[in-house]
């Protein structure tokens, strides 16, 4: 037996490393089908179905007062761009939309600056200018008509102060649309404000101090510290609003029904609803509810894009 000199290396056998074992899918699995299976069927049933549905009919003739349905190819969505009627939905909703979008922005901002301050009164103003959001667009529909009305609230009130000929809000073409707008945005400018006081709050207040140090004003540290830390919140309150704006239609129903005279205040949400539920044209409104859908996505996904760049530049 060979005897190891005094101070050489004993060799160790090199450690065995198991083979890493492989998990059993069937786990996952078994998650996916408790938690995420009846979720996307519920999503399937009640969402993917209407559109692949719709764009079937949008190819045919399908009325509910013809039984012979035939495919027509894409007559229905010529027909609707060379539609009067159907341009005029489509300028209303953007002025609309535009409408929904601004006021409530502004005014949001606006309300949020005012709230940011600690006191059991500003939490109370803050749950009130809350309170018409949670109400279904119906209540505050016709809790507005009922005020707009030419023997309502606010024309009473106008000839008690010497007013001979209060305007028709909901009853003038050149006044509805607007009316309406102010409506809408009154209900979503209490979104508007919780999410920028959101913002307001996550301003961190060293940046406000600093910027105090170095001479700068109220005005000047709402350009250059506040605003910039609020780009999240205007992202995520414009393409709010350009939703609410473009699928706007309980508001139109109870408030003028379309009018008043034809169309001057119908948007496409309406227009689809007439046409498909009081005209049973099925056919030229998935048409048309299609073209709604594509108009949404578009300007909803570059709004995001643009928003958000500009969240990346600040």
């Amino acid at each position: 037996m060979a005897i190891a000199e005094k101070g050489a290396a004993v060799r160790r056998p090199a450690p065995v490393i198991p083979a890493p074992r492989r998990r059993s899918p069937w786990p996952a699995l078994r998650h996916f089908v408790g938690f995420g299976l009846p979720g996307l069927l519920v999503y399937a049933c009640f969402v993917l179905a209407p559109i692949l549905l719709s764009v079937g009919y949008s190819f045919t003739n399908a009325d509910q007062f013809k039984p012979h349905t035939r495919f027509i190819g894409f007559d229905n969505y010529v027909n609707l761009l060379t539609d009067d009627a159907f341009l005029t939905a489509l300028k209303v909703t953007t002025i609309l939309t535009l409408i929904v979008v601004i006021v409530p922005n502004v005014l949001g901002l606006a309300v949020a600056l005012l709230l940011d301050r600690r006191g059991w009164l500003y939490n109370a103003l803050r749950g009130v200018f809350f309170v018409p959001v949670v109400l279904s667009s119906v209540v505050v529909s016709v809790i507005w008509q009922a005020m707009l009305t030419d023997d309502g609230l606010i024309n009473t009130t106008l000839r008690s102060l010497g007013v001979a000929h209060p305007p028709g809000w909901l009853s003038d073409p050149q006044l509805a649309l607007y009316s309406i707008g102010f409506i809408i945005s009154w209900q979503m400018l209490g979104f508007c404000a919780v999410v920028y006081l959101a913002g307001l709050q996550g301003v961190p207040q060293e940046l406000h101090e600093a910027a105090s140090i170095d001479g700068a004003g109220a005005l000047l540290r709402f350009r250059k510290v506040t605003w910039p830390m609020l780009a999240p919140a205007l992202t995520i309150n414009t393409v709010m609003l350009l939703i609410t704006g473009f699928k706007t239609y309980d508001h139109i129903q109870v408030l003028t029904n379309g009018g008043p005279g034809t169309g001057t205040t119908a948007t496409l949400a309406f227009s689809v609803a007439q046409t498909g539920f009081t005209a049973n044209r099925t056919g030229e409104a998935s048409a048309m509810a299609l073209i709604m859908l594509v108009i949404v996505a578009i300007v909803s996904t570059v709004a995001l894009r643009f928003l958000q760049r500009r969240e990346v530049h600040l």
